[in-house]
């Protein structure tokens, strides 16, 4: 029997866009130990946390920059880690819709379509299955929260670029809270700054719908309701100075869930590490992996107290290739270079902390975690297609 020959064609290129240096901490004050795995207990809640285009060298520059090579960053204090492949099922480089429709319906899709599969039927999400056991729900993001990674776990439309129609969605999904950017999809055209093409106001929908909306910091923290729809920006939160945070976004949202005695599913977004990858912009990556760490440390702080919540974080995609050089004068200096200004297929980082962490340890598919998350949480019948 003859064998038949694969040829495999390999082609690299460094076509470089920039190059920059990248300040290193000599010194940490950072918690060096890594958190202790957690008995094997009931899951009740499950915090997931999507750092958008985060590879590994997006961690790594920020831990060099923020807490020096000595020195940890949140994320990586936690105990579980394993690796995720990211295709979607129209390329090997996926984009944020593929990439988060794989975690919240443990489906491949096409690049571009949020929680909707080639064939034109729609994929139930774990937000969605949550709801249905009287969950209490959440998404987090400082991109508009209509964006691609939020949108995916609470809507249904053939393109990520149709946020006025997700925006629409929302409405009627039942997610408790919303905190994010993006006013403009929700305000009607005639409002400075609309992007809509009607005279809808989907905030006034949201309101008679028993949602309390804020748009600064201090309206969020104030804020009484379980119930929020937090619209912080007109598109995406501006990355310098930020306000809020993600970590206060973060906080909000729990405290605004945890009372549900069912428990709750939050989702929550370090959206802008990918925009600052597609820049090829480091400093800009930085400044978004130190703001979505803290984020880490807030939901790491609630589950240590709480032992009964389950920690996942992970990325949808690598952006820009980013990679790390010594700089030629300095070896104590780090000089970052980049292979593109869009995704990667490069595999991807998973790490978790809380009961049955465990499960996450190892190679994975991406529609794998959705498929585990929901496993774990006792959902049923998952994949599911909607009739």
């Amino acid at each position: 029997m003859k064998l038949k020959s694969i040829l495999v064609i390999l082609l690299f290129s460094f076509a470089c866009t920039k190059s920059q240096e990248v300040e290193v901490v000599k010194t940490s004050t950072s918690n060096t130990e890594r958190l202790p795995m957690v008995n094997e207990t009931k899951i009740k809640n499950v915090i997931l946390l999507i750092g958008d285009g985060t590879g590994l060298a997006q961690i790594s520059s920020g831990q060099l920059n923020i807490v020096g090579p000595d020195g940890y960053l949140n994320l990586q204090r936690m105990p579980v880690t394993g690796i995720v492949k990211t295709q979607s099922s129209s390329s090997l480089i996926t984009d944020s819709a593929a990439g988060a429709t794989a975690y919240s319906c443990g489906m491949k899709t096409d690049n571009g379509m949020i929680a909707y599969l080639p064939d034109g039927s729609h994929c139930k999400t774990l937000l969605e299955l949550a709801k249905e056991k009287g969950m209490s729900t959440g998404l987090v993001a400082t991109s508009t929260i209509t964006h691609a990674t939020p949108a995916s776990f609470a809507a249904h439309v053939r393109s990520r670029g149709s946020q006025n129609e997700i925006a629409e969605q929302y409405v009627n999904s039942g997610n408790d809270v919303f905190l994010g950017g993006g006013r403009e999809f929700f305000i009607p055209q005639n409002q400075e700054g609309s992007s809509r093409k009607d005279d809808r106001n989907i905030i006034e929908e949201f309101e008679s719908n028993g949602y309390e909306y804020v748009s600064t910091a201090e309206e969020m923290q104030n804020s009484e309701t379980d119930k929020v729809l937090g619209l912080f920006a007109n598109s995406g939160i501006e990355s310098e100075n930020r306000t809020p945070t993600l970590q206060e976004m973060t906080n909000t949202a729990i405290s605004k869930l945890e009372s549900n005695e069912k428990g709750f599913f939050l989702m929550v977004e370090g959206s802008q590490i990918d925009w600052g990858g597609h820049g090829n912009d480091a400093e800009y990556v930085i400044r978004e992996m130190k703001d979505f760490d803290d984020a880490v440390k807030a939901a790491l702080e609630f589950a240590e107290k709480d032992g009964e919540t389950l920690v996942v974080l992970t990325a949808d995609h690598e952006t820009g290739g980013m990679t790390m050089m010594t700089a030629s004068d300095d070896p104590h200096k780090l000089k970052v270079e980049w292979v593109t200004d869009y995704h990667t297929g490069v595999p991807v980082a998973l790490m978790a902390y809380g009961p049955n962490a465990i499960q996450f340890t190892g190679w994975h598919d991406n529609t794998d975690i959705g498929i585990k998350i929901a496993e774990l949480m006792n959902f049923g019948e998952f994949p599911l297609i909607l009739e």
